[in-house]
């Protein structure tokens, strides 16, 4: 296996646990890129560019990465926040009057994004070509009665977050949120990420799909299982958890040109994992003597705890600001002030405002874990290690 890129003198632990990744830990293709104080230090990729192909992994490769979309979707409506277009404590209502259907009339803003919406399933789950159509799945989240009372609890929106975002941007700008973000954050910062992948930018993305999970972990103790309540959750049709990640029925098709084209930004954008970590160092800091994304009041937004305890959907206790994971036994980050969003399957991406890290991980291999996974917790390890 070829590794190729570069790394900044100071990083190399990072391209050992690059390397160890692929020879003990089951990846195929993965990229990952780390940012410091704004400059760029971390920049390697290798492997396969498809997860059951020989073609190697390109430097302009690109990746579906899931849920790591979450995090630049919510920069959109913090952004607008920022701008006053958006007023994070103003019932959705006041710019989506459809949602407040089924007692949702008190459902704010900063629900949507902390995951307090009492959305987080629907009680038809959408085909996926419904999915993808830009108007059932708003309507279905405005018209479903919620699971508990918006803002009293919270529950991982793990597709519904796609069309609560979309809408709510949508309404705001008149523009669909891959628009806003191609026009407001990707063109202005160059970064090779989309929500809703033009046409002419598909060669460049390989194929994802599952990888075998290795008998052992780091120390060659067994694979640690889930807790019989999480497997529970997943196993039981009727829970909210499986209604949560089922809210597509049957599962769409990754792979599929036209999944790529849809602009679904909880789970369907396609990255570098330089554009991840280029991001989460714009939010925090000037990137290369450019504009910042986030304002010290907006940042504080993202990364100041809004839920944290039980999920509902997770069934594990999670911590969330607005739009973004916080640093927790759940979704292990950097350190304390971390925050970010993991992709299921593997992929991540963070920012550390108090170290200047910025962090981006792609992979084309998925394992079967939602937050955790052991490749990016591996390659989390060795940036901790240099700092």
């Amino acid at each position: 296996m070829s590794v190729h890129g570069t790394v900044a003198a100071g990083y190399e632990p990072v391209l050992d646990a690059f390397v160890r990744n692929f020879q003990q830990r089951g990846d195929r293709g993965a990229a990952v890129a780390l940012y410091r104080d704004g400059h760029k230090v971390v920049d390697l990729w290798a492997g396969t560019r498809d997860v059951d192909g020989a073609e190697p992994w390109a430097v302009d490769t690109a990746q579906i990465v899931r849920s790591v979309t979450k995090g630049v979707a919510a920069a959109a409506v913090l952004l607008l926040h920022q701008r006053g277009r958006i007023d994070l404590d103003a019932p959705v209502g006041t710019y989506w009057p459809e949602f407040k259907a089924g007692g949702k009339e008190r459902a704010l803003v900063r629900h949507l994004l902390a995951h307090r919406s009492g959305v987080p399933a629907l009680d038809r789950p959408l085909t996926p070509a419904e999915a993808v159509d830009g108007v059932t799945g708003p309507a279905a989240v405005a018209a479903q009665t919620p699971a508990w009372q918006p803002g009293t609890a919270h529950g991982y929106q793990a597709q519904t977050h796609s069309w609560l975002l979309s809408e709510l941007v949508r309404r705001v700008t008149g523009r669909t949120i891959g628009r806003w973000v191609a026009e407001e954050i990707a063109h202005p910062l160059g970064l090779d990420f989309w929500i809703g992948l033009p046409a002419e930018e598909a060669h460049r993305v390989g194929r994802i799909g599952p990888v075998d999970e290795p008998a052992t972990v780091d120390g060659g103790g067994l694979r640690l299982r889930p807790k019989r309540s999480v497997s529970e959750a997943y196993r039981d049709p009727e829970s909210l958890t499986r209604r949560a990640f089922g809210a597509i029925t049957p599962l769409p098709d990754e792979n599929d040109p036209a999944y790529r084209a849809a602009e679904l930004p909880a789970s369907g954008g396609v990255s570098t994992a330089r554009a991840i970590a280029r991001f989460y160092a714009a939010t925090i800091g000037e990137v290369d003597g450019g504009p910042r994304l986030f304002a010290p009041a907006t940042l504080a937004l993202a990364r100041t705890e809004e839920s944290a305890g039980p999920d509902r959907v997770l069934v594990v206790p999670t911590r969330y600001g607005l739009g973004y994971m916080l640093h927790g036994p759940a979704a292990p980050l950097l350190g304390p002030g971390s925050f970010g969003h993991p992709g299921r399957g593997g992929s991540l991406g963070f920012a550390d405002p108090e170290t200047g890290v910025a962090f981006g991980y792609v992979t084309n291999g998925l394992r079967k874990g939602v937050t955790a996974d052991p490749r990016a917790q591996a390659l989390v390890r060795a940036v901790r290690s240099v700092l």
